[in-house]
């Protein structure tokens, strides 16, 4: 098993698309993730979790951090009270 067939296991596209060739592989896998990251980032902010340490997941494990963090319960925005 070579680096390729393991990103596109990690990646997903193996499952979605078998015989991709390891440019054309690397490069949507690059894309896909760049795509996770921001969805991961906006997703993040509205949920009230960390959305750089998201952000840096999404570009990492690509939908595997998207789907984590759609499973994971929204957090309570902390206030300032004013006494």
């Amino acid at each position: 098993m070579d680096l390729t067939t393991i990103l596109g296991y990690l990646s997903g596209l193996y499952f979605i698309t078998p015989d991709l060739d390891s440019v054309t592989l690397l490069r949507t896998t690059a894309l896909v993730h760049a795509i996770d990251a921001l969805l991961c980032s906006l997703i993040a902010s509205q949920r009230g979790r960390n959305q750089q340490a998201w952000t840096v997941a999404g570009l990492l494990l690509g939908i595997w951090a998207l789907g984590i963090l759609f499973l994971l319960p929204s957090r309570e925005k902390k206030t300032a009270s004013k006494n």
